[in-house]
Parts: C-alpha cells; sequence; structure tokens
C-alpha cells in the first residue's frame, strides 16, 4: 500500500536530498510538517518504531538540506530515529513495507541505501565509526563532512566517551549532533541559546577565538586566562564544559524543532574546523500528544488508526516470558533480600517494571552499559549479594570479556535473564538473538538452560539463581504455550534431561522453546523426543542412550547451529566413539533477516514441517 503523495505537496518534491535541496529555505517548515504527517501515516499502516522518528522531523530536513548527502556521511545512532531519513531518501513509497518480510530493512542498511553509511541496530557506535570516516576525508582530502546523529539514551554508554576522548585528541573535522529528546543534560531552550549557537558558531567569534589564541601561544599565563574566561563565559549559558574537556567546541543547546535554525546554525558549523558538538534539544513524539506523553509505550507501536488517538487493544493471550521472569523476579526477591536485579536500560522490555516498583532499592538500571552492568554484578556477588543481570541476547554479545574474566574466572554466582534467545522477528539481523548458546558454551563455570514452557522457564530461573556459579536462562520474545508457572519454585537437577515420548529408529534432542514444533515432528515421525533443558552441563548418558537405541539423532535449537546445542551433541558422540547419524537443525550460518517469527521458522525449516521436510530428506 503506497500514501497519495497529492496529501502531502511540498513533501511530493523531495524524494531525495538533491531534491530538497533545490527548494528555497522558507519551504522547510512545509516540508517538515508534511514529513512529520507521512511518518504517521505509513507506520500507522505498516506498525514499527514510531516517537523517535517524530522527535527527528525537522533535524534531518535540516541535516539533509545543509549537507551533501550522499558524499557527505551522515550515521543515526540509534537507527529507530531514521525513519523520516528513510523517507527522504527515495524511499517514501515503499515505508509500509518497513520491517514486513522482504520489506524496509528496520534500520540504516547499507545495502539497502547509499545514503545509509553505516549499520546501526544498538547504539553507541556513531561516534567511533564517524570518527573513522573523518580520518578517511582527511586523507582523501576531497572536502567531505562526517555528521553523527547520537540521541534515545546512546550517549550514556561509555563506548561514546571513548571515541569522543579520541577524537578530541586527533583534532578531525566532524560533527556529532547531541540529540537530546529527554533533557537529560539541559532544559534551557529558547530564543537566547538558539542566539548564541548562530553566535557560536560565527565566522566572526571562530576568527577571534582561533586568533587570539595563535596570538596569545607564547604567553602561556594570558593564553590560559584567555580560555578560562571564554569556557566561562560560555558556561554560564550552555553546559558544554564535559564536551570541551573532551576536546570538542560545544554549541547549544538549540530548538530541535525549529528547522530554520537549524539550518542556520549547521550551515555555520561547515565552515568550522576541528570536532564540533551540536546540542539539539528535541521532543519525543512531537506532534502527536499521545506520543508526547507517553513516548515509552508508543516507543514501537503495532498497526493501529491514528485518528482514533488510542492504540488498539491487545487480545488477552498467555504472559509473555519476560512476564515470566518479572513475576519470578518479584516473587524471588519476596524470599531473598539479596537479590540484586540490573538492567542496561530495558525495564518495560525484560519485564521489571513491577519489580523496580516493588524492591526499589534492589533494582539497578545502568543505561546503555552492558559492560558495565556484568562488571556490577560481579562486585555485588563478590559481597555475597545474589545478582541477576536481565539482558537481551544481543546486547550481552557487548560484555563478553566482562562476563569471561569478571563474572567466570571468579567463579560468581550470577545468573543471566537472557531476553530476546533466538528469533526475534521484525528487528532483523541486528537484533536475532542467535549466538549467546555459541558463545556462552566454551566459557567456564558456565550452566546453560534452554527452557522449552514457561514453567521450565521459571523453575531454571530459580535453579541458576540457587546454584552458585555463573549460570544463565535464555528464553526467547513473545508468548509461550500457555503454561500456568505461577507455582513453587522447584530447582531442577543440573544436566538432567527429560525425556518425553519413546519412538523408534529417529530421536529428536530438543533444546528451548521449539517444542510444540518437535512435538508435532515427533508424533508425525514417530519418534523419540527427549527435552534436553541443558546445553552445559549436557545429560551425556540421555545423549549415549539415544545414540544406541535409535538410528538418527535430531538435535533443534533456536540459535545458531555452528558451536550451539546440536554441536555439544556431536562433541559427546565423537568422546565416546558413538556410531550415530546425527542431524543438526538450528539457524544457518548467515544474519537473519527481518519478518516474523513465524515466518522465519518456516523459511528456515523449523517449523514441524520443516523439521519433517529435513528429518526425511538426511534419511533418505
Amino acid at each position: 500500500m503506497t500514501l497519495d503523495l497529492n496529501d502531502y505537496p511540498n513533501l511530493a518534491k523531495a524524494k531525495t536530498p538533491e531534491d530538497l535541496r533545490l527548494m528555497p529555505k522558507d519551504k522547510l517548515t512545509a516540508v517538515a510538517d508534511e514529513l512529520r504527517r507521512y511518518l504517521l501515516d505509513s507506520v500507522s499502516i505498516s506498525s514499527g518504531h514510531f516517537a523517535s522518528g517524530l522527535g527527528t522531523v525537522e533535524l534531518t530536513v535540516a541535516l539533509h538540506y545543509v549537507y551533501n548527502t550522499p558524499f557527505d556521511r551522515l550515521i543515526w545512532d540509534v537507527g529507530h530515529q531514521a525513519y523520516p531519513h528513510k523517507i527522504l531518501t527515495n524511499r517514501r513509497d515503499k515505508m509500509t513495507t518497513i520491517r514486513q518480510k522482504g520489506g524496509l530493512h528496520p534500520f540504516p542498511w547499507p545495502p539497502e541505501s547509499e545514503y545509509d553509511t553505516f549499520a546501526v541496530g544498538h547504539s553507541s557506535t556513531s561516534i567511533s565509526a564517524a570518527l573513522g570516516m573523518a580520518i578517511a576525508a582527511d586523507q582523501e582530502d576531497k572536502g567531505r563532512k562526517v555528521v553523527a546523529v547520537i540521541g534515545d539514551g546512546a550517549m550514556t554508554a561509555g563506548m561514546a566517551f571513548e571515541a569522543m576522548n579520541h577524537a578530541g585528541d586527533i583534532d578531525k573535522d566532524m560533527v556529532v549532533v547531541l540529540n537530546d529528546n529527554e533533557m537529560s543534560i539541559s532544559e534551557n531552550v529558547g530564543a537566547l541559546n538558539s542566539h548564541l549557537a548562530r553566535l557560536l558558531t560565527g565566522n566572526f567569534f571562530n576568527s577571534i577565538r582561533d586568533g587570539s589564541k595563535k596570538i596569545l601561544s607564547n604567553v602561556p599565563p594570558i593564553k590560559d586566562f584567555a580560555s578560562r574566561a571564554e569556557e566561562h563565559i560560555k558556561g554560564m549559558v550552555v553546559p558544554g564544559t564535559i564536551f570541551e574537556e573532551l576536546g570538542f567546541n560545544y554549541i547549544g543547546p538549540i530548538d530541535g524543532h525549529d528547522v530554520q535554525g537549524m539550518v542556520d546554525t549547521l550551515k555555520n558549523m561547515r565552515n568550522i574546523k576541528g570536532p564540533q558538538i551540536l546540542h539539539v534539544v528535541t521532543k519525543k513524539g512531537k506532534g502527536y500528544e499521545l506520543a508526547e506523553q507517553d513516548p515509552i509505550k508508543w516507543h514501537a507501536v503495532p498497526k493501529f488508526n491514528h485518528l482514533e488517538q488510542k492504540l488498539p487493544e491487545s487480545k488477552p493471550s498467555s504472559p509473555s516470558f519476560s512476564a515470566i521472569f518479572g513475576s519470578w523476579l518479584c516473587d524471588m526477591a519476596s524470599q531473598d533480600k539479596d537479590l540484586m536485579a540490573i538492567t542496561p536500560a530495558m525495564r518495560e522490555g525484560s519485564g521489571m517494571v513491577k519489580f523496580s516498583q516493588k524492591f526499589p532499592q534492589q533494582y539497578f538500571d545502568v543505561a546503555i552499559a552492558e559492560q558495565h552492568s556484568v562488571t556490577l554484578a560481579a562486585g555485588m556477588a563478590r559481597e555475597g549479594k545474589n545478582a541477576v543481570v536481565a539482558i537481551y541476547s544481543t546486547f550481552l554479545q557487548r560484555a563478553y570479556d566482562q562476563l569471561i574474566h569478571d563474572v567466570a574466572i571468579q567463579n560468581l554466582p550470577v545468573l543471566f535473564a537472557i531476553d530476546r534467545a533466538g528469533i526475534v522477528g521484525a528487528d532483523g539481523p541486528t537484533h536475532q538473538g542467535a549466538f549467546d548458546i555459541s558463545f556462552l558454551r566454551c566459557i567456564p563455570n558456565m550452566i546453560i538452560m534452554t527452557p522449552s514452557d514457561e514453567l521450565e522457564c521459571r523453575n531454571m530461573l530459580y535453579t541458576g539463581h540457587v546454584a552458585n556459579q555463573p549460570a544463565s536462562v535464555r528464553y526467547p520474545r513473545g508468548t509461550g504455550s500457555g503454561i500456568d508457572a505461577t507455582g513453587p519454585m522447584q530447582a531442577l537437577t543440573l544436566g538432567k534431561a527429560n525425556l518425553l515420548k519413546q519412538g523408534e529408529k529417529i530421536a529428536i534432542l530438543n533444546f528451548g522453546t521449539l517444542m510444540p514444533y518437535a512435538k508435532e515432528a515427533a508424533n508425525a515421525l514417530g519418534a523419540t523426543l527427549i527435552d534436553m533443558r541443558f546445553v552445559k552441563p549436557m545429560d551425556e548418558k540421555a545423549v549415549l542412550k539415544a545414540s544406541q537405541e535409535h538410528e538418527l539423532l535430531v538435535t533443534l535449537e533456536d540459535g545458531a547451529i555452528a558451536g550451539g546445542a546440536g554441536s555439544g551433541v556431536a562433541e559427546v558422540l565423537f568422546k565416546h566413539q558413538a556410531h550415530c547419524k546425527l542431524l543438526q537443525l538450528g539457524l544457518p550460518d548467515q544474519f537473519i533477516m527481518q519478518g516474523t517469527q513465524q515466518e522465519m521458522y518456516a523459511e528456515l525449516g523449523l517449523d514441524t514441517a520443516g523439521i519433517i521436510k529435513q528429518t526425511k530428506a538426511f534419511l533418505a
């Protein structure tokens, strides 16, 4: 479905940034208004990220108007701010396909467009990437400009400051736009600050500043006094000292919804040498009142009728695995005053809202700082606390060194509740939780559990919590089979599989929540079905017994085949020189694109029909 461009007459003239730059400046406000409306109309049809893009409309227009994209490099961080960017870069007709199988990628994606200069799914990488591009541009010497837009809390990650520290040291030409959409640094936005930003970027101010520093360079006391005087004068009206200390020229804050003012400021900044930071204050959800009032709820939305001013009623369903974890966390904390729960900025996504309200002294949101979250947990565990880290599978990748050095080597009792494990669906390759089994399995001291349903998930969380060593429970996005998971918690025997059905010739060894497909396939094939439950320690006796009684073992997992649970089974068979055929089913050696979970399971042969087909083909 496409939208009628007659309803957006100014936006219709700006299919690409080249078209936009041909328009008179006084038309930009109208373009921005229609761009916001187009975003609202298209996302209500397609579903997708919503509030962040509404807040970056004017900023997007101003950046593409001033900079010669794609020759000039523009990097978005985090990527869900980039919907307006996609609309302005020759993709508006496909916006209703975003996040759908075969449709537009949910985040900036270089194979999709030359305007997407860097793939950004997670956060806090833009300044590092921009600095790398700025170094290349300096050596290329063709006048290429580089701009990084960082927002939605991405500046809270240590990597952003590591990059700024380096950029300030080597003094390359680049601009960092800090999209401050939560007033996390300053709320002093108004005419005075906008005027000051234009003044500070103007030729007069910068020629005086640079000239005076050169003149006074041989008179250290006076030079130091002049530098500090400049800093303190600016410091009275702008909160830029920390950025100045890192070697950046700080500009702002300015109104991020004044497109004309941003164009003036950005044009001035093009001519300033060295690293610059422009502090832009925006309103997340701008232009749609409900999203402005509750940007968390409206961060990503299903298909909806925006004229009704509400999201559609969600149909009653089984609790999600995230909710199962949140319920367990509250129950466990009521028994264990030493439980400490940590999340890297994923309170809502990880199901921790109720816990954070009920046990505020035991709840720690460390912002977008995955490395810190893991070592923080290690420090707590070292002092006798029972730390739980609630973290998405793909976010845990960013803390791998801390997982090994700070938790596993010291054999500390930290429990990792790994959400979004396996196929997550519409967010695509940056968010598919494919690799956690593979990268955890090689770490000594680590327990790895794969629940097949909600009750097993609850019991495995309890098992890991009382195990007195590093432990992990991985579970998928979404709901399970509807099994009640509110009963008493029971610790499982470590490394013990569960025989569910006895069959002949074929044995399916299931790891995790693909169990409903495994059951149907086992019935159709007359196969034995074993819920393996533990990837590590693995039930070697169950594997060897199955190999002796069956012609073929089929391992099934919602994770990478390479190094995954099936590889663990292969190692057991090789170790004991067991002679049995083995078929490993899971995620292939490729990055999985966007699509619903069910669509991707079918495409990858992990649904019932796929398991049966691959098993029969292997035997044939």
